[in-house]
């Protein structure tokens, strides 16, 4: 805000503070305020719904994963990993929704810490299976206590049958709408 030296804004100046100052910090947004009347329409919408809870849990999974330098993506590619004795990268892309590109860069980022490696294909050997190692499925028993508090902390609100019906609508959502 403009003030002059005596703390006032000078004549025709605008007393409203700049956008950028009052635009909420990304990684920890401000509660959202579900009397307001724009809300209501809003929390009304289950996609939207989904939506920050979705927020939620990337901003909680990333503050954990913080310190070994990992985000929730490779997180997902670790899990995946465990499924199976190995993926081929396009599979991991299809799988996990993300761009082959992207792909790339976060199996680079894994064999760097020796948590994967990448093995040429028996059937084309253009192509790169990635294998979770050793020390991959070590880091991931190391973080499955960590991984559920953040869970635990996101679903505070529900009871355990809450969290199981959640859970169970979840998987089948998943299953049917995102294959």
């Amino acid at each position: 805000m403009l003030e002059s030296a005596h703390g006032a804004a000078p004549p025709g100046a605008s007393t409203r503070e700049p956008a950028i100052a009052r635009q909420q910090d990304v990684q920890n947004p401000a509660p959202i305020d579900t009397h307001e009347p724009w809300m209501r329409g809003l929390h009304s919408d289950t996609g939207y719904l989904l939506y920050r809870l979705g927020l939620r849990s990337g901003q909680l999974f990333n503050t954990f994963l913080q310190e070994s330098g990992l985000r929730l993506r490779h997180y997902a590619v670790l899990r995946f990993l465990t499924t199976s004795t190995g993926a081929l990268q396009r599979e991991l892309s299809t799988s996990l929704g993300y761009d082959p590109s992207a792909i790339v860069g976060l199996v680079d980022d894994l064999e760097k810490l020796g948590f994967v490696e990448r093995h040429p294909s028996p059937d084309d050997r253009r192509s790169r299976i990635v294998a979770l190692t050793g020390d991959g499925r070590t880091f991931l028993r190391d973080t499955d206590e960590a991984g559920q508090r953040v869970t635990n902390e996101l679903l505070s609100p529900l009871d355990a049958a809450e969290r199981e019906s959640l859970h169970t609508l979840l998987q089948r959502l998943t299953e049917d709408g995102l294959n």
